[in-house]
């Protein structure tokens, strides 16, 4: 079994600490992805797990074994980065191959095992070409491949896709996807594209300044997000905003023309609070307390960008090609069902 284990674990840099005491569960199998924002700590805490950061404090585990302080090229992992860094001068077979190659093993085993990898990735009519003659994508597919021979017990993935181009981004997660169901390796995948997250994981781990502010699986992080900053950060387009003020169990939202809510909450107090509303949870209607901004029709959907009257900006989702035109105003109804309730100063959601 090759699951992973975070207890307690911690990166300083000097007198910097970046890392704050991560405890995490990978089972084995897992598609565990890293998600956050840009600084947040999700690269070295997957470079932490394949041994290139040192780990200040605590204790990985990979299986049952201990790779805390052991060298990279003993626990068991493979690495793909953002880069191909692929030999120019060799064939994808003899690039595939070239790390089994300098350890040693005999050439029919690196061929078995090149020719198995080159199968699953559908790589096999370009064993002979060399990477000057491949698309992006197929380049990157080589990488994975390279990774694949190594037969690692977890595969670590450090924002493998942000080097192509959108149509080609699409097809490799298709391909990365599918690649964890035929071989079902542990595999951890670091990204700052929440769509990928949510298109690729089992499990998510949603971080900022180096805490996990949660983590589960991708639908229970959208439908059920412990906090304003997962709630915002998992689900595109972003969650909308909106200020409330909390009285006598109601809540008044003057962004949306001052609607009252009844969250029936018994811990929401009196006071600030903030409403959350996914753009499909909101209906544009007659009415004039919003002003249009800009419409984007892509066909099956569009959304519309408001301003309401206290400034609160709202993105719109719907399902039709009756956009209104821009400058106009409207009114915003609402899914008496939908709204999350958050505390105004932590950002906690209210239960």
């Amino acid at each position: 079994m090759s699951g992973v284990t975070l207890s307690n674990v911690v990166k300083k840099y000097g007198d910097v600490q970046v890392i704050h005491g991560v405890d995490l569960q990978i089972d084995h199998g897992d598609f565990c992805v890293f998600v956050g924002p840009s600084g947040c700590g999700k690269s070295t805490l997957l470079r932490m797990v394949a041994g290139l950061e040192e780990t200040t404090g605590g204790r990985i585990e990979i299986g049952d074994r201990d790779v805390t302080h052991m060298d990279p090229a003993d626990r068991g992992v493979a690495m793909v980065f953002q880069t191909y860094a692929l030999y120019p001068h060799m064939t994808v077979a003899e690039n595939m191959g070239f790390g089994l190659k300098m350890n040693g093993h005999p050439k029919e085993e690196i061929r078995k095992k090149v020719t198995e990898a080159s199968r699953v990735l559908k790589l096999d009519d370009y064993l002979t070409r060399k990477p000057k003659a491949l698309s992006g994508g197929q380049r990157q597919r080589v990488a994975i491949g390279r990774a694949i021979v190594r037969g690692p017990e977890v595969f670590l993935f450090d924002e493998p896709l942000s080097n192509l181009d959108a149509e080609l981004r699409v097809e490799m997660r298709v391909e990365i996807a599918r690649l964890h169901q035929e071989i079902g390796a542990t595999m951890i995948y670091v990204t700052h594209d929440q769509v990928e997250a949510m298109t690729l994981a089992d499990k998510i781990v949603v971080l900022r300044a180096g805490i996990i502010e949660q983590a589960g699986r991708p639908l229970d992080l959208y439908n059920d997000p412990d906090n304003q900053f997962v709630a915002g950060f998992i689900g595109s387009p972003a969650m909308n905003f909106f200020p409330g003020q909390a009285a006598a169990g109601l809540v008044t939202v003057p962004g949306l023309g001052g609607a009252e809510m009844a969250p029936g909450l018994t811990n929401i107090g009196t006071g600030a609070v903030t409403v959350g509303l996914r753009p499909q949870h909101l209906k544009i209607v007659e009415g004039e307390t919003h002003r249009v901004d800009l419409s984007e029709q892509l066909g099956g959907v569009a959304y519309h960008y408001l301003t309401a009257q206290d400034g609160t900006r709202i993105i719109v989702e719907a399902h039709d090609q009756n956009a209104p035109a821009p400058g106009s105003t409207v009114g915003l109804s609402f899914d008496a069902d939908a709204p999350l309730f958050f505390d105004a100063e932590s950002g906690l959601r209210l239960r």
